[in-house]
């Protein structure tokens, strides 16, 4: 297991983070300290008596989203993929498979809990009919077809071709050709998207969903923090 964690300013830069007590704040990053190279943590409650924090500032965490808690004790970090990413020959999965299993990454790699078999351990019972809803309200409001859901990568990624310069940009031929009608900087929103995947090992079904829907505002927002830097450093310089 590694040694060293990260953790994403995209995170926990966020109101959302920021506007929950310190004590929550501190207890997420020894949390993250803490946990395997998947995001498991196996003794939250001896990390939160150890640091001095108490059992609400789990509570936040979990009622947050920002970890996903388990029967068995056993928590995971939901965003762990953006905060980390391991190179595989220093990766070590976790000895909680069980609870891996009943875990979904969605397209920024982000863990939320499935749907899973009548004979796996699950968190606060069933999931109920809400649930269930909202997990495909979630993926209507994604425009995820079904068909794209269910589609086998092999299949999927035969129709693609690879862009950017590590080649870890799959697009099919029409995806391409909409980006370019819609995306004077398309060339620039692929390139962003091809270094993202290489230095954070993220999957994806769709890049072209990930370039609609994440990537065009994170290159907007890139661009901007670079010409205020810019223009900070214009005015120190004088």
């Amino acid at each position: 297991m590694a040694r060293k964690r990260m953790f994403d300013i995209e995170i926990v830069d966020t109101d959302l983070f920021l506007e929950m007590p310190q004590s929550t704040q501190n207890l997420y990053f020894h949390l993250g300290m803490r946990a395997d190279d998947d995001g498991f943590v196996s003794n939250p409650k001896k990390i939160i008596r150890t640091i001095g924090a108490n059992e609400d500032d789990l509570k936040i965490l979990v009622t947050k989203k920002f970890i996903i808690p388990f029967e068995t004790g056993v928590i995971v970090i939901r965003h762990w993929k953006i905060n980390n990413y391991l190179r595989k020959d220093r990766y070590i999965e976790t000895i909680y498979k069980k609870e891996k299993s009943l875990l979904k990454e969605d397209e920024n790699g982000i863990y939320n809990l499935g749907i899973p078999n009548d004979n796996q351990l699950i968190t606060n019972g069933q999931p109920s009919k809400e649930e269930n809803s909202k997990e495909e309200n979630s993926k209507e409001e994604n425009n995820i077809p079904a068909s794209e859901e269910k589609s086998s990568p092999a299949s999927a990624k035969a129709n693609k071709h690879k862009y950017g310069e590590y080649k870890n940009v799959l697009l099919k031929d029409e995806e391409l050709q909409k980006l370019k009608k819609d995306y004077s900087n398309w060339e620039e929103l692929i390139k962003y998207l091809d270094e993202y995947i290489e230095m954070k090992g993220y999957k994806a079904k769709s890049h072209y969903l990930c370039i609609k829907k994440w990537v065009v505002d994170a290159v907007k927002k890139s661009n901007s923090k670079g010409n205020i830097n810019s223009e900070k450093e214009a005015f120190l310089n004088g």
